[in-house]
C-alpha cells in the first residue's frame, strides 16, 4: 500500500446515495399489510442505493465506505418481525450488492447510533442496545461480508464509568456482533486510556480519533506527542496490525470544536503511516477530493 486508504463515510452531499426511512410513528399508523408493503418498498430501494454506492466508490479509488445505519428502519422492533421477513425476501440483491463491494475489494463497517449503550445500568436499555447492535449485523450477515473487524461493527463506549460491565458483556454477545466489534473513543465518557484494557482483555480492536482525544484531554492540537502514543498502542489491539482504522476529522471552529468541519484542513503526523483512515467530515466526498484520496468525478 503507497497510501492511506481514505474512507467515506454513509451518505454523500450528492444525490447518488441518499437513502430513504419512514419514521416509527407512520409505520405504526400502518396495517400489517401495509407495513410489509411499505418496508419491501423502502428496502428494496435502499438495496439497489447500496450497490450502485459500491460502483460510486470504484470509480472514484475510494476503498473504505461506511455503511449507513439506518437502511432498513424497523428492524430492531421488538414483537415485530415484519423488517426480517422483508430483509429475507432481497436476499439475492443484498448478496449481490454485498458482492459488488468484495469485488472492487472496498472495505465495508458501519458505525450504529449513540442510542445503542451495551452497558447501561437499565436492563430496557441494555435489551434494545442488544437487538439493534444484532439487526446491524444480521444487515451485514445478509451483505455476505465476513465477520471479522475488516468489516467493523463500531461502537463508542457506552455509559460512562461502566467499562468492566461493558467488558464482561463483550464475550457473549453473538459471534456476528463480536466478531466485527471494534471500540472508538469519544469526547466525554470514554478515552483511549480507559477503552485500551476493554480491548485488550475481549480481543476488540481500538479505533483511535485523535479529534476525540484532543477535545476529551484539552490538548492544544492533534500534534500532541500523545497522539502518536495512542496510534500505536491503538495498532497493537488489531489483528492484523495492517487492518487498523483511525478516524480523521477537524474542530468546526478550533481543535476543542467537538463540531466536525466541512474539509479536512489538518492531518496528524501521526497517522503518517496508518494504512485505513475514515474520513469525518461534513463535505463527505468533497472532503476526501480536496484530500486527493479520491477522483472528482466517476470515470468511464
Amino acid at each position: 500500500m503507497t497510501g492511506p486508504a481514505y474512507g467515506l463515510v454513509c451518505l454523500t452531499t450528492g444525490p447518488e446515495i441518499r437513502f430513504r426511512t419512514i419514521t416509527l410513528t407512520r409505520y405504526r399508523a400502518l396495517n400489517p399489510d401495509q407495513r410489509y408493503g411499505t418496508l419491501l418498498d423502502l428496502y428494496a430501494d435502499n438495496v439497489a442505493r447500496v450497490r450502485r454506492a459500491a460502483d460510486y466508490c470504484a470509480a472514484r479509488g475510494i476503498r473504505l465506505y461506511r455503511l449507513s445505519s439506518s437502511l432498513f428502519p424497523m428492524l430492531d422492533l421488538d414483537g415485530d418481525d415484519t423488517g426480517a421477513q422483508v430483509l429475507a425476501h432481497l436476499t439475492p440483491q443484498l448478496r449481490d450488492a454485498g458482492h459488488a463491494f468484495q469485488d472492487h475489494r472496498i472495505r465495508v463497517l458501519m458505525h450504529p447510533e449513540q442510542f445503542i449503550v451495551l452497558n447501561s445500568d437499565r436492563p430496557e436499555v441494555r435489551e434494545s442496545s442488544l437487538r439493534a447492535i444484532t439487526s446491524h449485523a444480521q444487515v451485514m450477515d445478509a451483505l455476505n461480508l465476513e465477520r471479522s473487524t475488516w468489516n467493523l461493527l463500531l461502537l463508542h463506549g457506552g455509559k460512562g464509568g461502566r467499562a468492566r460491565e461493558l467488558q464482561a458483556i463483550i464475550p457473549d454477545l453473538p459471534d456476528a456482533v463480536r466478531l466485527r466489534l471494534g471500540l472508538e473513543n469519544d469526547e466525554r465518557a470514554y478515552s483511549p486510556r480507559d477503552l485500551l484494557p476493554v480491548c485488550e482483555a475481549t480481543g476488540s480492536p481500538l479505533i483511535f480519533d485523535a479529534h476525540h482525544h484532543v477535545v476529551h484531554d484539552r490538548l492544544p492540537d492533534q500534534e500532541d506527542p500523545s497522539v502518536r502514543e495512542w496510534v500505536l498502542a491503538a495498532r497493537r489491539t488489531w489483528t492484523p496490525p495492517e487492518w487498523q482504522v483511525v478516524h480523521l476529522s477537524n474542530g468546526l471552529d478550533g481543535p476543542q470544536d467537538r463540531r466536525h468541519s466541512w474539509l479536512i484542513d489538518q492531518v496528524p503526523s501521526a497517522y503518517h503511516d496508518v494504512p485505513w483512515i475514515e474520513v469525518e467530515a461534513k463535505g463527505k466526498e468533497e472532503a476526501l477530493v480536496a484530500l486527493g484520496a479520491c477522483a472528482p468525478t466517476l470515470t468511464a
